[in-house]
């Protein structure tokens, strides 16, 4: 038998602590009752790639002739390229699953803890969720391009010509490489006093070189990006489902968008639950263990699998709650007044982790 979650049980939970976990005393005020929900698995895709976006300088016609460069960017474009694929489970709250842990007024201060989504974590004991990384799919941008203008003498900026402006420009580039090979072999009229000055221009010469430069190489820009996405199994398997595309132009777009190749994932349940035909009264037998019990889930091992441009990046086993089974810790395991018996969980899981006596 199934308890909805009450909003008056929430007003017994102690203050959240630094792991996001709370801890829900039984007591009279609560008839000594604790509600708490089992998770679902949700599989948690993490697309990893880099977008380069490539830019034509503006003199790239003048590269050979005033750098003996051969190979300038001569087009703007942005290539987008995967450079891995990764999948974690992850429990979500069932909101089909939550139940009531009743404790017998005798017991000793019994307690239940939950994450902040009323998962259970453990009964009479104190649980440290683990730390985890948050995913961003904000850019990590590593590369990054300077204007090259700020760096024009008059004379530059007063050339008649695209010709006449690209001379000048290579000039002043050969200029710095002097400039800075002069520091090198300490050669210069003006050499810098101490360590901190001589890192402080070198640097100054380099990104101006590299500024000026890229007016006939081009630039090249290179970004690092992340993207998750979430599937929910049923209790069916899933075969070469197209999750999400990939488009060496578009990077990440959606699975019904046919400009990108797709991503399948397959999902298959390695432990496929055996129909039980019972009787009557084995079926009251079980609703009666279930309605009075502390029922845990028994997750199922399945294959997982997803590829991408016929490249397997993923190829594991991992647990799923959808495939599996529950079962019943029942009441008197915690009638001990001396000792009373502690129980950790997997909170992703619902599963039981470890029972301490």
């Amino acid at each position: 038998m199934k308890y909805y979650i009450a909003i008056a049980l929430l007003t017994a939970a102690s203050a959240m602590n630094a792991q996001n976990i709370v801890k829900m005393s039984a007591v009279k005020a609560n008839n000594y009752g604790v509600t708490y929900s089992l998770p679902n698995t949700s599989i948690v895709i993490t697309a990893d790639y880099t977008k380069t976006t490539r830019k034509a300088g503006q003199f790239y016609q003048y590269a050979q002739r005033y750098l003996n460069i051969s190979n300038p960017i001569m087009e703007d474009d942005v290539i987008y390229e995967i450079n891995n694929i990764e999948a974690n489970t992850k429990g979500i709250e069932d909101k089909d699953k939550s139940y009531l842990v009743e404790f017998k007024p005798n017991c000793i201060a019994p307690f239940v803890s939950l994450t902040k989504n009323g998962l259970i974590c453990a009964i009479n004991s104190d649980y440290t969720s683990p730390k985890q990384e948050t995913a961003s799919n904000i850019p990590d941008q590593n590369t990054q391009t300077i204007d090259p203008s700020l760096y024009f003498s008059e004379e530059i900026l007063r050339a008649g010509s695209s010709a006449k402006q690209a001379e000048l420009i290579a000039k002043k580039i050969y200029q710095l490489r002097e400039s800075r090979n002069s520091i090198l072999n300490g050669e210069a009229d003006n050499m810098p006093p101490d360590g901190d000055a001589y890192k402080l221009v070198m640097k100054q010469l380099e990104e101006q070189e590299k500024a000026l430069t890229g007016m006939f190489t081009g630039t090249e820009t290179v970004e690092n990006l992340k993207y998750d996405f979430t599937i929910v199994p049923d209790e069916k398997n899933i075969s070469d489902k197209v999750i999400f595309r990939f488009s060496t132009k578009m990077g990440v777009v959606d699975a019904d968008n046919l400009g990108g190749a797709p991503v399948y994932l397959t999902l298959k349940n390695l432990q496929p639950k055996q129909d039980l035909l019972l009787t009557p009264k084995e079926q009251k037998d079980i609703e009666k263990k279930f309605s009075k019990g502390i029922i845990y889930n028994i997750p199922g091992k399945a294959d997982l699998k997803i590829e991408y441009n016929n490249k397997t990046y993923v190829n594991t086993e991992c647990m799923v709650v959808q495939y599996g089974t529950q079962d019943v810790l029942t009441p008197e395991m915690f009638d001990n007044k001396k000792q009373p018996i502690k129980v950790i969980f997997y909170p992703d899981q619902g599963s039981i982790k470890e029972i301490i006596q």
